[in-house]
């Protein structure tokens, strides 16, 4: 008599257990999925932009960032909650201003996939993401995230919001200028660019 063996469980479902994993070791709110949702705007914004920019800022900015996550071609910069507002007037006060730059902020009311857990395989879910940098269950996450105000006026210790959004324009922009010089899809959708020297 052959015994079934049921198919392997994922260690957190992508449903509700993933959902209480993030409420309950940090704190976080969640949209039970599938897929599994993180809410944004309320413990931390998300800066989001082409994996490949991204890759660029973690090389600029080394350790200075707070967790991120690779979803597909994108990556997702955690930042502290209230720095989604600010990323426009920062672009702005940084001469990005205008310029067409693949990097956006999720802030109040937004919604971020929910990877897995560090040291958890993957979720089952299609498209949750891995942590390339996790948050660390059991310590203040939000203290480590980049802030508008960080250093002396600021969270001292905390990573300032305002080099990690100058890193992040020049990489998109990078990556835009290269993309174009390549025929890529920036130089197909036939966009008229403005082009900043940095």
């Amino acid at each position: 008599m052959a015994l079934a063996v049921p198919s392997p469980r994922s260690p957190l479902d992508g449903g509700r257990e993933l959902a209480l994993w993030y409420e309950r070791e940090l704190g976080w709110a969640t949209v039970p999925g599938p897929p599994t949702q993180l809410v944004t705007g309320l413990r931390f914004d998300v800066l989001d932009l082409p994996a490949a920019a991204g890759r660029g800022v973690l090389r600029r900015v080394g350790a200075a960032t707070g967790p991120v996550a690779l979803l597909g071609h994108r990556m997702r910069l955690l930042v502290a909650a209230g720095g989604a507002e600010e990323l426009p007037g920062l672009l702005e006060w940084l001469e990005w201003g205008g310029i067409s730059l693949d990097l956006v902020a999720l802030g109040a009311d937004g919604r971020m996939a929910a990877p897995p857990p560090p040291g958890r395989g993957g979720s089952g879910a299609p498209g949750a993401g891995a942590w390339l940098r996790a948050p660390e269950p059991g310590r203040e996450v939000e203290s480590s995230l980049p802030a508008p105000r960080s250093g002396p006026w600021g969270r001292a210790g905390a990573p300032c919001l305002t080099r990690l959004v100058a890193a992040a324009a020049v990489e998109c922009h990078r990556l835009r200028l290269l993309s174009a010089r390549a025929g890529g899809p920036a130089a197909q959708r036939g966009a008229p660019q403005r082009f900043a020297s940095s």
